[in-house]
C-alpha cells in the first residue's frame, strides 16, 4: 500500500458541505488501497471569518506594523482551525484521522517569519501514525524552527506543505484539490476558449505560475520534482481527471498534441509599472551595478531587465514604484517610469529552438494594435510588457496565434 497526499484548499474546507465531498475524495483514496495524508489550508478566502487574510486584518488593526514574528502566531490559528474541523468530520465519517501541526508533523524551517523556508522535514512521527492505521491531517502553510518558534511559508504554503511531506514520505503521488478542474491555458475569465490540460510538465508550470498564472505554488512543483513524485491538480467539486504535473508527458493522454507543442498557455501578471533610466555615465557596468544594488538593498524585486548601453529598463510592483524613483533619483538618475503596465508571457517547453516563435508572438500583437513597450524571452517562455488596458486583447489574440484552444 503507497502513501498518497492529499492537499485541500480553502474552498474546499469552508462548508459542510464541501468538506463532506472532501470525505468522500479520502475515501476513494483508501478503497484503492492507498495511505492518504492529508494536508488542509485555512478555511475559506479573503473576507471569511477564518480565512488567513482576516487573521491577518485582525492583527494589523492592532498595530499596523506588528512584528513578524507576532503575526505568525496568529496566522498559524487558521490552519489549526481547519485541520480540527476537517478531522472532526473524518472521525463522523468513521475514518481514524487524527490531527498535526506543521510542528508535529516535522516539518522544520529557518526564522524568516512570514516566509519561512523548510530546512528539513521528520516524518518519523507520520510514518508511525500511518502504520498504526491513522489518517493524518497537517495543517497546511505551517512550520517550527529549531527553538520552538512557529513560522509561516508565505503565499501557496499548503501547496508547499504538502509537496514536502510527499517527498519526505516518498509517495506515490501528492494531489493538489482546488475550485477548478484542472491547470488551463488561460484565464477561462478573458479566454472563453481556454481549455483544461491533461498533462504538463514540472518546467512548464513552474514557469506558468512564476508568469502569473495561479495554479500552484512553483516552490512546490520543484520540490515535487527532486524526487519525481507526480502532481496532479484536480477540483473537489467534481469527478473530472484534473491536470497530472510530471517530468515528461504521458503518451496516454487525450492532449495528443503535448509532445510537440511549441506553447502550453497564456497568461498575465498586472499592477506593474516599468522603469527606464537614461545613463549619461560611460562607466555602464558601474551605473548598473550601483541601480540594481540601490534597488535590492530597498527590498525591491526587478523583473523584465533590459540592459544596453546608455540605456537600463527594468519593471518592479507598481505600489514600489513611488520608492524606487525617489532612491533612483538621489543617485541623480534620468528617470522615466510607465505606470499602469501588465506583463503578458506565452510558456511553453517548446519555445526553445523553434524558428518564427517570437515573430508569431509578436504578429499577433501588432495586428491587434497592442503596443509593445518591452520583451524578454528564455527558453521556456516569451514575455512582452504592454499597458494594463490591452490584457483582455493580447492573452485573447496570443491564444488564439498559438493553437491553444485545440
Amino acid at each position: 500500500m503507497g502513501i498518497i497526499v492529499q492537499k485541500f484548499g480553502g474552498t474546499s474546507v469552508a462548508t459542510s458541505e464541501a468538506r463532506e465531498l472532501v470525505v468522500e475524495k479520502i475515501k476513494i483514496a483508501v478503497n484503492n488501497n492507498l495511505k492518504p495524508v492529508i494536508v488542509v489550508s485555512a478555511m475559506g478566502r479573503k473576507g471569511e471569518c477564518y480565512a488567513t487574510d482576516t487573521f491577518i486584518e485582525l492583527a494589523r488593526k492592532a498595530y499596523r506594523d506588528i512584528a513578524s514574528r507576532e503575526l505568525d502566531q496568529i496566522l498559524y490559528c487558521g490552519e489549526m482551525i481547519s485541520a480540527v474541523i476537517m478531522t472532526g468530520t473524518l472521525q463522523a465519517a468513521g475514518l481514524d484521522a487524527i490531527m498535526l501541526t506543521g510542528g508535529q508533523a516535522g516539518i522544520i524551517t529557518d526564522n524568516n517569519f512570514n516566509n519561512a523556508r523548510i530546512l528539513k522535514v521528520d516524518p518519523s512521527r507520520l510514518c508511525n501514525l500511518i502504520k498504526m492505521g491513522k489518517i493524518p491531517v497537517v495543517c497546511g502553510f505551517q512550520g517550527i524552527t529549531i527553538d520552538d518558534e512557529f513560522t509561516t511559508l508565505g503565499r501557496g504554503g499548503s501547496d508547499t506543505t504538502a509537496a514536502a511531506l510527499g517527498s519526505a514520505l516518498d509517495a506515490e503521488m501528492i494531489e493538489i484539490y482546488t475550485d477548478v478542474d484542472g491547470i488551463m491555458t488561460a484565464d477561462p475569465r478573458i479566454v472563453s476558449t481556454a481549455k483544461i490540460l491533461d498533462c504538463i510538465t514540472y518546467g512548464e508550470v513552474c514557469q506558468l505560475a512564476h508568469q502569473g498564472a495561479k495554479v500552484i505554488h512553483p516552490r512546490a512543483v520543484e520540490i515535487a520534482m527532486q524526487k519525481n513524485i507526480p502532481l496532479v491538480v484536480k477540483s473537489t467539486f467534481s469527478n473530472e481527471p484534473g491536470t497530472l504535473i510530471t517530468s515528461i508527458t504521458k503518451e496516454d493522454t487525450t492532449d495528443t498534441y503535448v509532445a510537440d507543442r511549441v506553447a502550453t498557455g497564456v497568461t498575465f501578471i498586472s499592477n506593474i509599472a516599468q522603469i527606464k533610466i537614461n545613463l549619461h555615465d560611460s562607466l555602464n557596468n558601474i551605473a548598473s551595478f550601483n541601480i540594481f544594488k540601490s534597488m535590492a538593498d530597498n527590498g525591491i524585486s526587478v523583473d523584465l531587465i533590459n540592459v544596453h548601453p546608455g540605456q537600463i529598463m527594468f519593471t518592479i510592483a507598481e505600489d514600489l514604484a513611488d520608492k524606487a524613483t525617489a532612491q533612483l533619483q538621489e543617485f541623480g538618475c534620468d528617470v522615466h517610469t510607465t505606470l499602469d503596465c501588465a506583463k503578458v508571457s506565452v510558456v511553453g517547453g517548446g519555445i526553445n529552438g523553434v524558428p518564427g516563435v517570437m515573430a508569431s508572438f509578436i504578429e499577433a500583437l501588432s495586428i491587434n494594435d497592442i503596443p509593445i513597450l518591452q520583451t524578454v524571452d528564455s527558453h521556456t517562455s516569451i514575455s512582452v510588457l504592454i499597458k494594463k488596458s490591452f490584457v483582455q486583447s493580447a492573452v485573447t489574440a496570443l491564444h488564439e496565434k498559438f493553437n491553444l484552444s485545440c
